[in-house]
């Protein structure tokens, strides 16, 4: 670690960092992450491309002393900065506000790069001309997605692009994202005043500007997976992309190939809630409630399987939870976490 052994002070912060300018800015927001941010950083640490910084904003966590406390071995290679809770928006503003390098790569504290991830995710930001990259990445975490990857559940298919992004063909993982500082600069930083979706609005600012944005296949990292991270619950989750999508209908001017594509994708996110509220309701007991959001989901689906379940629970509602209990289990955590 020579290039972070050579260190000046950062006026802004008092801190130490590189004295040759970084040409990376390590973006890391950290709320009630204190239990994971040292496998985050020792993964930083780690990589094979040096010239890089880290900046952890500390996001008014709870476990502020616990988390200070694990910081502590860190402080002569981190930028550290602490602020009132203001949500990942304004976390990783204000990393970006204290960034010197002319690139900036985000990690969730609670997330792990593999050591190639920075030199891999900047030799295919260069070949390809890009001025933003994303990657994909392992699950771990829970059991139900072990051994599987971010992108089997969120896929990227073709060219990244805004009719790609609302139709959920691209996803973009944080974590796994590098972007040129000057495009944050050009066009705004993440809004602050979207508390769970301004990852996706930026992305889609950035895309609807023609900012060439390339997806790295390669698997360069490890996704936390739990239902109390930002990620939440299944239902959390379709509620969250129905925001998505109506925050980009109502901050930007869509075409009209857009909004066709918008309104198609809006429809499939309804019916994906509908199914998840099902689901939530029959683990709660709410057999009637479920009856009703499986009906309305299977509109829009037309499964065979969802009518032959809501046939079975005409029938047996018990049985039906027994047996989705003993087919799904690990399933359980994500549709309602308190419920064993």
């Amino acid at each position: 670690m020579s290039e972070l052994n050579k260190t000046i002070t950062d006026k802004k912060t008092g801190k130490n960092i590189c004295a040759d300018v970084p040409k990376v800015s390590v973006i890391i927001p950290a709320y009630n992450i204190s239990d994971y941010i040292v496998e985050t950083l020792d993964s930083v640490l780690a990589q094979t491309y040096k010239n890089y910084e880290i900046i952890v904003v500390n996001d008014g966590s709870e476990d502020s002393e616990k988390l200070e406390s694990a910081l502590e071995p860190y402080f002569d290679y981190i930028i550290y900065a602490k602020q009132k809770n203001g949500g990942a928006s304004q976390a990783r503003n204000t990393a970006i506000l204290l960034a010197h390098g002319e690139l900036l790569a985000f990690l969730d504290g609670d997330d792990v790069w593999f050591p190639e991830y920075l030199a891999e995710s900047i030799n295919f930001l260069e070949e390809t001309n890009a001025e933003m990259v994303y990657c994909n990445a392992e699950l771990f975490g829970e059991k139900l997605f072990a051994g599987r990857t971010f992108m089997q559940d969120a896929p990227s298919i073709g060219e990244v692009n805004t009719l790609a992004l609302i139709s959920s063909e691209c996803n973009v993982i944080t974590s796994g994202t590098i972007i040129k500082k000057d495009l944050i600069e050009r066009f705004g930083n993440f809004d602050l005043e979207l508390p769970r979706t301004q990852d996706f609005d930026l992305w889609f600012r950035l895309a609807k500007n023609g900012v060439k944005i390339a997806y790295q296949t390669k698997i360069l990292l490890k996704y936390r997976v739990r239902p109390n991270n930002l990620s939440g619950t299944s239902v959390d989750r379709c509620r969250r992309n129905i925001r998505a999508l109506e925050i980009i209908d109502g901050k930007y001017e869509l075409t009209a190939k857009e909004k066709a594509v918008w309104k198609n994708q809006m429809l499939l996110c309804e019916a994906e809630l509908e199914l998840e509220c099902g689901k939530l309701c029959l683990v709660q007991g709410d057999f009637s409630d479920a009856q009703t959001h499986f009906t309305k989901a299977n509109k829009f689906f037309r499964k065979p399987k969802l009518s032959l379940i809501n046939g079975l629970m005409r029938f047996s509602p018990k049985l039906t939870l027994q047996l989705f209990r003993k087919i799904r289990p690990s399933e359980f955590s994500f549709i309602s976490p308190d419920k064993p």
